[in-house]
């Protein structure tokens, strides 16, 4: 089982960073080059540019939450949604730490 994790071509989590724009502001986000994928589809499926709607959606996590902490991981979790694997990863209880 873990072969079909293991063996995979490394050139799918080489980190790629892509500089743009997030509602006005020069940044840059980097991310695995499979995770950029995911990010890509989500933006054609939206209609818009992957800048666009990253901005879109730092905008929308900025109006619910005031900040946008650790954005990167955000994406990250909200690519395995786009995946459809929110329901199958168990949620984690915040009062346990980690072993």
């Amino acid at each position: 089982m873990c072969q079909m994790f293991a063996g995979q071509d490394p050139a799918r989590y080489e980190y790629v960073t892509r500089r743009l724009r997030l509602n006005g502001q020069s940044t840059s986000i980097r991310l695995e080059r499979a995770f950029w994928g995911i990010v890509d589809q989500m933006a054609s499926k939206d209609g818009t540019t992957t800048p666009a709607f990253l901005s879109k959606l730092h905008s929308e996590v900025l109006q619910q939450h005031g900040e946008a902490t650790n954005f990167t991981s955000l994406l990250r979790c909200a690519c395995t949604i786009h995946l459809g694997e929110y329901d199958q990863v168990p949620q984690t209880d915040s009062r346990f730490a980690a072993e």
